[in-house]
């Protein structure tokens, strides 16, 4: 019975074949029968697509390893702008310095000269006192032992005071060698800090340069790999860049929030090492105090006078808020200027120069250098910033190494001129890598 059955629905859809045929024409009788894949083509097929998805995954390591290079490129060329700075700052303390010590052996050899002129002075006039001077003239013409007395002191009177002016005289000749030596040595460590900062200069333009010439190199290596991607997912160009776009903002905003997550975790250890640490000072304390008082030896209120108390984590003084509206103010007009580097205004930036000038603003001078304003700023620690703080970014755990600094917005957020190629604006401070020095103005 099953036979049967398998036999009629097997007549049934050649029937049903045949009338189509009809139906359409003697052209369907001619058509072949479409070939069964093999194993084998299933194979290939199935390489092809793993083949396919190797390729796209290569291309977008390709890219990631184009936007890594695209910022190593940036980050070396800020740090030989702000190695420049730093040169620049050196000559400018070095020239400074060596006005003063000019100015110092101009005031010592006047010195000298005055003192000269004083004991030159002195001889003339000692010469013409000469005559009447003398022992022999004097005990001449004396009219008794004491007039005899009186001119004897007035003569040794007069060579004392022309033996002190003549120590005078050496004394200041003295001052003058030494002043005009440390002039000649400050203008030839000025001299010196010029030609580093020229140096430095060419290094730090030629870094600007490579930078730009590397941009444009991985940036066309970027719109090639687009397209290749685009290619093998078979989608346009402009989908292809929309979706790498928003797949390197994404990667960027979990490394932001990675970091920020990081730093907050690092930020809350520490203020749970400072409680700890104020409440064992404080048991300590509390301990020492019952055991002065059970052996007599605290005397009354001693306890309470807090001298044996542990200090006080150390604060940074907190800025002024018209200082920190001010600065913040300037950093957010200048949004949307070019970064140039070693700028400081008035329409363009480099980082250290966009913070100077804000801070000038807010009544506080900051040299254009980055790892001097981290050394004269107060530092801080991640957790207490607030808005108006600059951080910075070093290479190593040494402020020697910053290269990097920005104004502290708030809510993670800082004001910066970024490097070659972007122009200044506000994002978030881990929007690249996190910084890893804080300090306040």
């Amino acid at each position: 019975m099953p036979t049967s059955k398998r036999t009629l629905g097997t007549a049934a859809v050649a029937s049903l074949a045949l009338a189509s045929a009809c139906f359409a024409g003697s052209s369907a009788f001619a058509a072949p029968h479409q070939p069964i894949p093999s194993k084998q083509d299933v194979a290939q097929a199935q390489q092809a697509v793993t083949s396919k998805r190797g390729e796209v995954q290569q291309v977008q390591a390709q890219l990631a390893d184009a936007n890594t290079r695209l910022h190593q490129a940036s980050d070396k060329a800020e740090i030989a702008s702000e190695a420049y700075n730093g040169a620049q700052w050196a000559a400018d303390q070095a020239r400074q310095a060596a006005d003063r010590a000019r100015t110092a052996a101009q005031k010592a050899q006047d010195a000298q000269e005055a003192q000269r002129k004083a004991y030159a002075s002195g001889v003339v006039s000692n010469y013409q006192a000469a005559p009447e001077l003398t022992a022999l003239a004097g005990i001449a013409r004396a009219n008794g032992i004491d007039q005899v007395q009186q001119q004897t002191q007035a003569m040794a009177a007069a060579q004392k005071a022309l033996n002190a002016q003549y120590g005078r005289v050496e004394a200041s000749a003295a001052l003058a060698t030494v002043t005009a030596q440390q002039a000649t040595d400050a203008e030839g460590k000025a001299v010196a800090a010029e030609a580093d900062a020229k140096q430095k200069r060419d290094a730090a333009a030629a870094a600007q340069q490579q930078a730009q010439q590397a941009a444009a190199v991985i940036t066309v290596q970027k719109r090639q790999l687009i397209k290749q991607l685009a290619r093998l997912k078979h989608v346009s160009v402009r989908i292809a860049t929309q979706r790498q776009v928003a797949l390197e903002e994404r990667a960027a905003e979990r490394a932001a929030a990675a970091a920020a997550a990081k730093a907050a975790a690092e930020a809350a250890a520490q203020r749970a090492a400072q409680e700890a640490a104020a409440k064992a000072a404080q048991v300590a304390q509390q301990q020492a105090a019952q055991q002065g008082a059970q052996t007599g030896t605290l005397q009354s209120g001693s306890g309470s006078s807090g001298g044996s108390s542990a200090p006080a984590p150390t604060q940074a003084p907190p800025a002024t808020s018209g200082g920190v509206a001010a600065a913040l103010a300037f950093a957010r007009a200048q949004i949307g200027d070019p970064y140039v580097w070693g700028a400081a205004g008035p329409n363009s930036w480099d980082c250290s120069g966009l913070t100077m000038a804000a801070w000038a603003r807010g009544g506080i001078d900051l040299p254009h250098y980055s790892v001097a304003q981290y050394e004269q700023s107060t530092p801080i620690a991640f957790g207490d910033l607030r808005p108006g703080d600059l951080v910075f970014w070093g290479t190593t755990d040494n402020p020697s190494s910053i290269h990097h600094v920005a104004l502290y917005a708030g809510n993670g957020m800082i004001v910066q001129a970024p490097h070659t190629g972007a122009d200044v604006e506000e994002v978030s401070m881990y929007s690249w890598t996190a910084p890893n020095f804080f300090a306040r103005p």
